[in-house]
């Protein structure tokens, strides 16, 4: 077994993939909030087993179908989660991003992030120096 397959170091790995796509999702939210008829998105946040395996129906990030005319995803589960406030603030031209809470979710995701990939370090550092390589 290598150091990359124990479970502790497979969750955190999966864990800041979700973050940096999460990230994409939300920077998207902010650059369309002048596009009329955009609605907000967020990614559903994957649970993981003992083995840091993603659990559940949904796999890895699964596509979601927002509109009729989409192909349906081969998953019956989304990994998109549609904004539950759309239709509360949403502007004339139809737009329903809220900037505030949209850097408020992408500055919480940073931090995040940022816990994960100093877990992560600090776990192969004490690996290291147990094995004697560090």
């Amino acid at each position: 077994m290598s150091i990359n397959d124990l479970p502790v170091l497979t969750a955190l790995r999966t864990k800041m993939q979700w973050h940096q796509e999460r990230q994409r999702v939300l920077s998207e939210n902010v650059s369309n909030s002048d596009t009329p008829k955009f609605r907000p998105r967020d990614l559903v946040e994957p649970k993981l087993d003992k083995t840091g395996a993603v659990t559940g129906s949904m796999g890895p990030l699964a596509l979601a179908r927002t509109s009729a005319s989409h192909m349906t995803p081969s998953g019956a589960a989304s990994g998109f989660d549609q904004n539950r406030n759309v239709g509360f603030e949403t502007r004339p031209a139809g737009n329903a991003v809220n900037l505030e809470e949209e850097m408020m979710k992408a500055a919480s995701n940073q931090m995040d992030y940022a816990a994960a990939t100093s877990l992560y370090s600090k776990s192969l550092r004490l690996l290291k120096t147990a094995i004697g390589k560090g």
